[in-house]
């Protein structure tokens, strides 16, 4: 069974923001790596809130996706695809570092990359 700090960087990194909320601390921080910082809880929902509302109508399937937590510490590995109403797609690897104090996510970093479409990718569990 997962620890409730996994099943909040699970949620949050699986793109179900709304049950990942109640866990941000209120100075969280994102750094999105080569994006930019998002600085506190009500920015990190808003930036959520923004990816959700430009995913409306656009399949997330994915092909991976696998935590490991050590301490106050969760690492998210995943590899999704996103295929919008028009059939294009993008296939994104992407690991998030989350780290927890009291309960609450105090800081993230994330690294996302958009592979080739042409390449399949395989990860082992």
């Amino acid at each position: 069974m997962a620890s409730r700090n996994e099943t909040a960087a699970r949620a949050l990194s699986g793109h179900r923001f709304g049950d990942a909320f109640p866990f941000l601390a209120q100075d969280v921080q994102w750094d999105v790596v080569g994006m930019g910082l998002v600085d506190g809880r009500d920015e990190a929902i808003a930036a959520c809130t923004t990816l959700q509302t430009e995913l409306v109508g656009t399949e997330v399937e994915f092909d991976s996706f696998r935590a490991i937590e050590d301490g106050d510490t969760v690492v998210v590995d995943s590899v999704a695809t996103y295929t919008d109403q028009a059939g294009g797609f993008s296939k994104v690897s992407s690991c998030d570092i989350y780290d927890f104090k009291d309960g609450l996510i105090v800081s993230i970093r994330s690294y996302n990359v958009e592979l080739e479409a042409t390449i399949d990718v395989e990860v082992a569990d």
